[in-house]
């Protein structure tokens, strides 16, 4: 079985997409701001800012409140840390539109 991060399904070795769980889907969107916030250690308005800067922008529950998939706690955690090394969010969020047209 291989399974990539963002990628969705794992693949089975008859290349068969196999079941998947949320904890196994980087793209299902599970995560609290609460939560986010306690595994980075970066203050809850931080991430409020990052989504009405559009930098990182989550999915939003039935309830309209965010929720961060792996993949974006990960992009979370690259803004943080470019962050602390002086950049500023509009700078972070070009460098990560051309590191997404690079790719």
């Amino acid at each position: 079985m291989t399974s990539v991060p963002g990628a969705g399904a794992p693949v089975g070795g008859d290349g068969r997409a196999l079941p998947v769980s949320p904890f196994d889907d980087w793209l299902a969107p599970m995560y609290t701001v609460g939560q986010v916030a306690s595994m980075l250690q970066v203050q809850p308005a931080f991430l409020r800012r990052l989504d009405s800067e559009s930098v990182v922008c989550p999915a939003r529950s039935d309830g309209g409140q965010r929720r961060y998939s792996r993949v974006e706690v990960e992009q979370v955690a690259q803004v943080a840390s470019l962050a602390s090394e002086g950049l500023t969010l509009a700078g972070i969020r070009r460098l990560l539109a051309l590191e997404h047209e690079v790719a």
